[in-house]
Order: structure tokens, then sequence, then C-alpha cells
């Protein structure tokens, strides 16, 4: 209690008197807050920056500002991880492409309403190794994902019946990039089957699925950049974890007010849309 009157009143009073008020010594009160700084930085996996652990501290009932704790994190030297840059994966010089129907509104009222699609590389020491993800624009959850060891139209269909079979349903709307993965006959004929609308981003446009592109920096950035993978079953699980236990169920996400993707969406508890097209 004396460390949240100190933070209440902080910007009405000098810390040093507030603490002489409670009795409490100032380097006390920075030591507490910075304990649990760590604490919730560790337990991100090193992932969070300054918005994330302060919306992690307001959670857990610790009263304290975004700069307190901006300030303390970088005092201490408390960072995020960094990320480099990562080669693009899209071959669509064959592709025929289908509409863009999202044009760049990245909202939806309800799950599946919009699913986005994209696929990226993930570099082990045996080789590369590809993944597919599908995310719910909705609550950013990444609903389905695939992985393989070739850049071929099997792992776009493998994520998507992953999606399929998990939400019970398809989207009315499933974007992705002009990838030729996303434009074969038989993605397309599932597409068909389950009455899914098709549309894509313009050619070499990124901003087009920008959530999408958004997540795998996010991926890399938590995770694969700081990861020496030796074979690719190594990167399997790795990626598995992250992706159903920490990104989906823990990892705080910025567009819904800090809530991780499934919390928010159980939180909120929308109806769902339910295709009534089985497989």
């Amino acid at each position: 209690m004396k460390y949240e009157f100190i933070e209440l009143h902080r910007k009405s009073y000098p810390v040093n008197a507030l603490c002489l008020a409670v009795q409490v010594a100032r380097s006390l009160w920075q030591s507490s807050l910075i304990t649990q700084i760590r604490q919730i930085h560790l337990a991100s996996r090193a992932t969070y920056g300054a918005p994330r652990v302060h919306a992690e501290l307001v959670a857990k009932g610790t009263v304290c500002s975004l700069n307190t704790v901006a300030k303390l994190m970088h005092q201490e030297g408390i960072l995020p991880r960094s990320i480099r840059r990562f080669r693009v994966t899209t071959d669509s010089r064959r592709t025929q492409a289908a509409p863009h129907l999202v044009q760049r509104v990245f909202e939806a009222e309800w799950p599946n309403v919009c699913w986005l699609s994209d696929i990226t590389y993930i570099p082990t020491k045996e080789g590369w190794l590809y993944l597919a993800a599908i995310l719910d624009v909705y609550s950013r959850a990444i609903v389905g994902w695939g992985m393989s060891r070739t850049l071929d139209g099997r792992l776009a269909i493998d994520a998507l019946m992953m999606a399929i079979n998990q939400r019970s349903t398809g989207p009315e709307i499933l974007h992705s990039d002009q990838g030729s993965t996303y434009a074969t006959a038989n993605y397309r004929a599932i597409l068909a089957h389950y009455q899914i609308k098709q549309s894509m981003s313009r050619k070499g446009n990124c901003w087009d699925n920008a959530p999408m592109e958004s997540f795998f920096h996010t991926l890399k950035a938590d995770l694969v950049m700081h990861c020496d993978y030796k074979i690719r079953d190594e990167a399997r699980a790795s990626l598995f974890d992250c992706l159903e236990v920490f990104y989906n169920r823990q990892r705080r996400h910025s567009t819904i007010h800090y809530e991780a993707p499934l919390v928010y969406e159980a939180l909120t508890k929308r109806p769902i849309k339910v295709s009534t097209v089985r497989g």
C-alpha cells in the first residue's frame, strides 16, 4: 500500500517527500518495482518492452505509470530482444491473383470474419523449415499453422485445414499475398467448398497484409533470431511452444487492449460464426 501511495501522488509531490511521509526509503520503493519488472520481463521470455510490462503490472494490481516503468527499464538495461531483417518467400510470377477485398481494413466485430495468412522460413543447421500461419483479425490469434521442409501447396493447405478444424468453420474472407502456394487448384477448391472468399494483396505490397507481417516480425524477434536450431524437429517443438503456449495464451497484444489473443476472445465472448458446410 505504501508503494501504491507513492506512485499515485508522485506527479503532485516529490518522491523523496512521499517516501519520507510513508517512512519508506526511496531505494526500497524503486527496488520493489524493479524486481517486479524483471520478473515480468523474464516471464515474457525477454520480449516485453515498457508498454507490455506496464500492462502486466497493472493487471497484477501494481499502481505505476508507463513513464516510470520505461525509465526504470532503461536505467537497469532491461530491454526487449531485437531482430534482423529476413527474406521474402513469396513467388507470385505465375499467380492468377484474387481481388484485394480486405483493403487494409484489419478490424472485425466477430471471430472468423477475416483471416490473414502468410509463409515464412525458419533457419536450422539441417536446412530451412517453412512455417505457414493463419491469423484471425478479430483477436490476432493464430488459428492454424503448418510446417514443412519444402515450400509447396501442401503447406498452405495444412495450415488452412488446421484452422478450419480448430474453429469448426472457415472465415468469410481469407487474405494472403500473391504467393503461388495460395493459387493452386487444390487450395482454391477447399476455399470454394467452405464458401470462403479469397483476397490477395497487391503485388509486392506488404502493407496489404500488415498484421500478418507484424506477427512474423514478432515471432522472429521473440524467438527465432535467438535460437540456433540444430535440426528441424527442434525448431518444430520450439515454434509449437511459442505459438500455442506463449503467443496465443500469454503474450499481451497492443491492438486488443494488451490482452493475449485467446484471453481476449474469452473476455469479449463474441458469437463465433460457424459454417454449415462440413468436410
